[in-house]
């Protein structure tokens, strides 16, 4: 007998998909870097390298060690997005050709210890307030040393999701003028998934794409899901109306009931405040959360489904049901989503045909 198992199922032909969909918005000259840090978004990274590598510029990633695992599979650009912290880190950038954010003096203080000029990202601090250089003191450092080097100067933009929002435009204004002042042989990176979206004339010389690629962007279902997670349904219980589901008696029954138990709790990943009527899909019909997760099980409202058996998948996100879904009605972000599902789940990295 075959035990049992929750599925975390990933799809490549879908990454695919959505990188096309988001190249054609670019500018011609634009290029295009693939953010695959924290193991590609917990997509797994050196699956997604090989399937996406021709259709990649290059990758970025925050770690040295993923730095390293890309650079066994690809010869492509690999730019590690929080630069280094330590000599010893930029002796291995070095050797592995890593191209380098600096977004402090301490980590220019490095470089130039280094004597290491190539390759690099210098960010700004154009709103965000997270990291990247103060104006003037980005300013002094191009016009004491790298004022005749070449380089990307490179920003993130802290809303571009919403448009409606000015801090959009009032940080594509500085990265700009900051830009306009410094040589032409320096190349430009502001761009995110949203800004692809909603300010493609912003993409310059490179944008550097992350949750678009594995359809985790609120706002657009052209971009799918990559990542099916799903459990099997492991017991079916009739209750009655006033009935209480779960720790705490959270979810009080209206009507009488059919509730499922499936085998997914949160520590496989699922967050244990997911809420009632959160929509999950079985036999590609919609149920919904009915009770508080607990460690290994989920209880579901199966009322309304005609056919449904012991056996039976649940899907939480997929293709057809957007991981952005769940994300929204629980106060969550796609990114933490598919960064949390944990080992325990058996993974399925499908191939490309």
């Amino acid at each position: 007998m075959t035990s049992i198992n929750s599925e975390l199922i990933i799809d490549p032909k879908i990454f695919r998909e959505n990188i096309s969909l988001l190249k054609n918005k670019l500018n011609n000259s634009s290029k295009f870097m693939a953010v695959i840090k924290s193991d590609a978004y917990g997509h797994h990274l050196e699956h997604i390298v090989k399937d996406i590598e021709d259709l990649s510029d290059g990758f970025g990633v925050v770690r040295i060690d993923e730095a390293l695992k890309i650079r066994e599979l690809s010869n492509k650009k690999i730019l590690l997005m929080q630069g280094v912290y330590s000599k010893e880190d930029l002796d291995i950038s070095i050797k592995n050709k890593f191209d380098l954010v600096v977004h402090n003096l301490d980590q220019f203080q490095i470089l130039k210890e280094g004597n290491h000029y190539e390759g690099l990202w210098l960010k700004l601090n154009t709103g965000m307030n997270r990291l990247g250089f103060g104006i003037d003191e980005f300013l002094k450092i191009y016009e004491e040393y790298l004022y005749d080097k070449n380089f990307t100067l490179m920003s993130h933009l802290a809303s571009s999701n919403d448009t409606s929002n000015p801090s959009n435009e009032n940080q594509f204004k500085i990265f700009e003028d900051i830009s306009s002042r410094l040589h032409n042989s320096i190349e430009r990176s502001i761009a995110n998934t949203g800004c692809i979206m909603n300010y493609p004339n912003k993409t310059y010389d490179w944008a550097r794409c992350g949750i678009g690629i594995y359809g985790g962007y609120i706002g657009n279902h052209d971009l799918k899901t990559a990542m099916t997670l799903r459990s099997p349904i492991v017991n079916i219980r009739n209750i009655n109306k006033g009935d209480k589901v779960g720790y705490d008696g959270r979810a009080v029954a209206k009507k009488d009931m059919t509730i499922a138990s499936v085998y997914l709790g949160y520590a496989d990943g699922l967050p244990v405040n997911i809420k009632d009527g959160t929509s999950v899909m079985i036999n590609n019909e919609i149920a919904s959360v009915f009770g508080k997760v607990s460690m290994d099980l989920t209880t579901i409202d199966i009322s309304n489904i005609e056919k449904c058996s012991v056996g039976d998948w649940c899907e939480f996100f997929s293709p057809e049901l957007p991981i952005t879904n769940i994300a929204s009605s629980n106060d969550l972000i796609s990114y933490y989503l598919m960064t949390s599902v944990k080992s325990r789940v058996k993974k399925v990295y499908k191939t490309l045909d």
